[in-house]
């Protein structure tokens, strides 16, 4: 093996050009040529096939730089997924031209149902990413606990829902079995999500207003848990159906205590029927994932009603509940920029691992985080069929029951637990090192920015 591609798909997270560093330097070491493939998957479809020599002479080209975010090579939501023979030779063919031996996906779940032709192709393993922390398992065998039940409102169908075992109980579950515990990307998300908290405490507490604030995670509610480190006052998680009465209560009762409520909604949020607050859309990916907004604006007018002016015009405190409760989302701020060190250093070391896996003669693989009781973090890999259910999906990893209290609506003491080993030591002092010299640096109001995309561009060769 002399030759490997590496691609970035899907969405952007703020460590991906950190995944491609740990996968260049690794490769330095092993003597092996890393092409970046332009624009992801979409590359394989343009017949010049746009790549840039990421290592000329086994040193990193100076653009790919682990501090930033975004990915230097480009993303695309375009998959390979289901092609016809004729579409797949024609990439096969171009993969020969380009003398690639073994080729690198960071992705996430979408990216991995999408790259599965390739694995016929050449040599194909997978560093994940994303935000919402959704690749992987609760333990080993989860996927085999899913079961499918009719349903004529879904396109296919049916639906699909997890079994109760004694493995999804606090008392047999461990942290330590945890496939992939964590996905480079969600330290970041979960910094940027719980300091927006805290920033709108403040005008909550100024106005005595009850704000809900919106956070990303689609169906999974691993951002909304995180962003406990901002103190909201009540969590509402994806997995846990919204009871609108309790939250009612449970915000009346806070807000005659400090006047003012935080509440954090995971965008996913869904009422007692299981039907999503929020508005929805499927996106492109072969995950079939769906796009949800709406959520806490939904929400909003649930409790406009439910508890009305009357509560708020006591001792004067709001004219009305349409002006007392507002919402806010964090939005893309939680997957761009500069990455946390957790997700530089654990994204570097899952990019470095997907070499060793290639050069071991693994296929349809991803590199995986696992927790150790005495050693901390380690990389493994895990075959990516493992994560599949019996009818061939692979389902976004839901936050465990044991690490949410839906009676608190807040997190429990086993999803502190979880947390900790993750943020304890998730922000390095070059982070604020790096904000205190950069951001108010003077240079920034005489410089335009400089897109690295005009460096790239310079790069970019294509096949004859």
């Amino acid at each position: 093996m002399k030759r490997i591609a590496i691609l970035t798909a899907g969405g952007d997270t703020p460590a991906l050009n950190a995944t491609i560093h740990g996968a260049v330097m690794r490769a330095n070491q092993c003597q092996l040529e890393v092409i970046g493939l332009r624009h992801g998957f979409n590359s394989l479809f343009d017949e010049r096939v746009p790549h840039i020599r990421l290592n000329p002479l086994f040193a990193a080209i100076p653009e790919l730089d682990p501090t930033m975010g975004g990915t230097i090579i480009g993303s695309s939501r375009k998959y390979v997924g289901d092609r016809s023979d004729d579409e797949l030779s024609v990439i096969s063919d171009r993969l020969k031209r380009l003398k690639i031996d073994g080729l690198i996906c960071v992705g996430g779940d979408g990216t991995l149902n999408g790259l599965q032709p390739l694995c016929d192709i050449v040599p194909t393993v997978l560093s994940p990413k994303t935000i919402d922390n959704d690749l992987g398992l609760n333990y080993a065998n989860e996927s085999d606990q899913w079961q499918r039940v009719e349903d004529d409102s879904q396109s296919d169908g049916y639906r699909y829902e997890l079994k109760e075992t004694q493995a999804r109980t606090p008392s047999g579950f461990k942290l330590t079995e945890m496939i992939n515990y964590v996905t480079p990307g969600y330290a970041t998300a979960v910094y940027v999500s719980a300091a927006g908290v805290q920033r709108i405490r403040t005008t909550a507490e100024s106005h005595s207003r009850v704000a809900i604030i919106e956070v990303m995670g689609r169906h999974s509610g691993y951002i909304a848990l995180g962003s406990s480190y901002g103190q909201p006052d009540i969590v509402l998680m994806p997995e846990s159906p919204l009871c609108l009465e309790k939250v009612t209560e449970r915000v009346k009762e806070l807000y005659d205590l400090q006047q003012n409520v935080v509440i954090v909604c995971g965008e996913g949020i869904v009422d007692e029927t299981g039907e999503v607050l929020g508005s929805s859309q499927a996106s492109t990916d072969p995950a079939g994932n769906i796009l949800l907004s709406g959520a806490a604006e939904n929400l909003r007018q649930l409790l406009i009603k439910s508890i009305g002016d009357k509560f708020f015009q006591k001792n004067n405190r709001q004219v009305s509940a349409e002006r007392a409760i507002f919402t806010r989302k964090v939005g893309h701020t939680q997957r761009g920029g500069r990455p946390v060190a957790f997700d530089r250093f654990h994204a570097a070391q899952l990019g470095g691992k997907t070499i060793d896996m290639l050069l071991e003669g693994q296929n349809n693989a991803v590199s995986t985080l696992r927790l150790t009781e005495d050693h901390g973090f380690q990389v493994a890999s895990f075959y990516s069929s493992k994560f599949r259910d019996r009818w061939g999906h692979i389902h976004a990893r839901t936050v465990h029951e044991s690490f949410y209290d839906a009676d608190r609506m807040h997190i429990s003491p086993t999803g502190i637990e979880y947390l900790l080993p993750i943020f304890t030591d998730a922000i390095g002092a070059d982070d604020t090192e790096c904000i205190r010299q950069t951001l108010f640096d003077s240079g920034n109001l005489y410089r335009r920015y400089h897109s690295v995309n005009s460096d790239i561009e310079k790069r970019v060769q294509y096949l004859d």
